[in-house]
């Protein structure tokens, strides 16, 4: 069995434009979780969820430190770190456009 060796911290935009980040190996499964209200609980209620952002890290635990260090962030400290990885933010929508 081949061990996944690609660790992702990644982004979404649920319905209510709130944000929310996580860790996975496979960002293409790990949405259609969240989309099919298997994902975090978080999300669940917030569907359909969008990916607006990922980073591919070498280990589990430096995606998992990014993960943790974003959820720190307040919703302005969030949306500006998303801009200077270059997601465009619609202030009147409050959208992201990946």
């Amino acid at each position: 069995m081949e061990k996944n060796n690609e660790h992702f911290f990644y982004v979404l935009e649920c319905k209510d434009h709130s944000l929310y980040g996580g860790y996975t190996t496979d960002l293409e499964k790990r949405l259609k979780a969240h989309n099919s209200g298997k994902g975090a609980k978080y999300t669940r209620g917030r569907g359909p969820v969008r990916l607006i952002h990922s980073e591919k890290f070498d280990t589990v635990t430096e995606a998992m430190q990014a993960e943790y260090a974003f959820k720190q962030l307040t919703r302005k400290q969030k949306i500006h770190y998303l801009q200077r990885e270059g997601c465009r933010y619609d202030q009147e929508t409050k959208k992201f456009y990946p």
